[in-house]
């Protein structure tokens, strides 16, 4: 396949030829079609890394698309529509079109576009690449995505699980860190040997140190027999160690021997053991402000992000959410023994538009209490919990009465965050929630009208 190929069908002659003269000029090797038809077979010919189909001609474009999809053939597809009917592009959408555009064709917004889309397909060959190479239970086809931030983090860690290096996983809570760190562990040349998973902030404080590093017997009151610590558990494999952030002080010190020297020192005993572990580490805290307010040492940081690796939340990754809900939902009834449920169209649109403060773990369980609560196979509106059964406000629904002098767009944006914030008392997590955005982007818009204290400036330049 030529990664710069693309496949031009429309039955207007002359757009066909301008089409490819301003894609050729562009760099693109360009083939062409003039129906649905001939454009399959050259799909199959061609292997083009992109399609762009119009929607309307003899043996239509749809048709075209639900070919390819069936056929599992590999590549994208942009459709062009006109622009009364751009419900059936939206249509095309649903059924695995990347995007579409309008007639008379922007030939610059075309461009762009099919820059995008190659480098989207750029990242779902690597991440295919990857995981036809990795096995069935923890491989990276069990981490379901296509949004193009969530690829770039699958891509990175494809190229990361390669290297016995430490890696430091960031996001919020259930975006799912574990399962990225198995896909690592999973990929790499430690696969066959031991994975431990370590919840720091699961373990007592005063157990901390005994439990990681392990003790000689005779420790303390009770030691009768020496204990084998986790860490030592994952020799010569992956250890993972969830939540970082809450590993209190003395055991930040122990741990940040085990990466500079690859020894610990059980509890009580005065000879260090040596120990071969690859390290990732995950948390949603942010570490650097904790290295600033120092409950983090600055040294372990450093140890830990050599790589660090941003999972989006799964706001930020909305299209992934109609195929996430499907698979969840799929494991759910297998478990459950239910056959035939499957969620109604409303359903899914109440899905694809809540924020989801608690990530992909908290639509898994979404959907669980739907499957098992729901009087029929169809999942209804009667089903959505009570946080989805309504749709996030329209700005119909806000305010207000535009002033005949107009408005000033920034000033209206101003006023609204002003007031997310003072509902949430200042926290900037919820207040972004609330206004469906990422904290990032608030803090952007934020700083934009001036409402950003220099303290919290210095924070977010100081981010991974």
């Amino acid at each position: 396949m030529d990664n710069r190929s693309i496949l031009v069908v429309d039955d207007d002659s002359s757009l066909r030829r301008i089409m490819k003269l301003q894609l050729e000029e562009a760099g693109y090797t360009v083939s062409l079609a003039r129906d649905g038809d001939e454009g399959f077979e050259l799909v199959k010919q061609v292997r083009p890394t992109l399609v762009i189909t119009d929607l309307r001609m003899p043996t239509s474009g749809m048709v075209l698309l639900e070919r390819i999809v069936k056929e599992q053939l590999k590549t994208t597809v942009i459709v062009i529509t006109a622009f009364g009917t751009v419900e059936t592009a939206v249509e095309a959408m649903k059924l695995g079109a990347y995007d579409y555009v309008t007639k008379p064709l922007q030939y610059d917004s075309l461009l762009l576009m099919v820059h995008r889309a190659m480098e989207r397909q750029d990242l779902l060959e690597e991440v295919r690449t990857l995981r036809s190479a990795l096995d069935a239970r923890y491989g990276f086809e069990g981490i379901t995505g296509r949004a193009k931030p969530f690829l770039r983090v699958l891509s990175q860690a494809a190229r990361v699980a390669q290297h016995d290096t430490t890696v430091l996983l960031q996001g919020e809570t259930g975006t799912g860190k574990e399962l990225l760190a198995r896909a690592i562990h999973h990929n790499s040349s430690r696969r066959k040997q031991p994975f431990v998973a370590i919840s720091c902030g699961a373990i007592p404080k005063d157990l901390v140190e005994s439990e990681l590093f392990g003790y000689v017997r005779g420790a303390f009151t009770g030691a009768q027999i020496a204990k084998q610590g986790l860490i030592e558990a994952a020799d010569g494999g992956t250890l993972f160690l969830d939540e970082i952030g809450e590993l209190p002080p003395d055991a930040q010190v122990k741990l940040l021997r085990v990466l500079q020297e690859g020894e610990l020192q059980k509890v009580g005993s005065t000879v260090p053991s040596k120990v071969n572990v690859r390290v990732v580490a995950a948390t949603h805290r942010n570490l650097l402000a904790m290295v600033e307010d120092g409950t983090f040492r600055e040294d372990l940081y450093y140890r830990l992000a050599v790589v660090p690796l941003m999972i989006p939340p799964l706001r930020e990754r909305r299209e992934d959410i109609p195929e996430l809900a499907e698979g969840l939902l799929k494991r759910a009834k297998e478990r459950h023994g239910i056959a035939n449920a499957r969620l109604s169209p409303l359903v899914m649109r109440r899905l694809t538009e809540y924020s989801w403060p608690g990530n992909v773990r908290q639509l898994e369980n979404v959907l669980e209490r739907m499957l098992v609560l729901s009087a029929s196979d169809l999942i209804g509106e009667d089903d959505l919990p009570a946080e989805l059964s309504e749709p996030r406000a329209s700005a119909s629904r806000v305010w207000f009465d535009l002033p005949d002098e107009g408005v000033s767009l920034d000033s209206v944006e101003r006023d609204l965050i002003v007031r997310a914030l003072d509902r949430f008392s200042g926290n900037q997590t919820r207040a972004a929630a609330f206004l469906d955005i990422s904290r990032r982007t608030l803090i952007y818009r934020m700083e934009k009208h001036g409402l950003v204290p220099d303290a919290l400036k210095e924070e977010e330049k100081a981010r991974p």
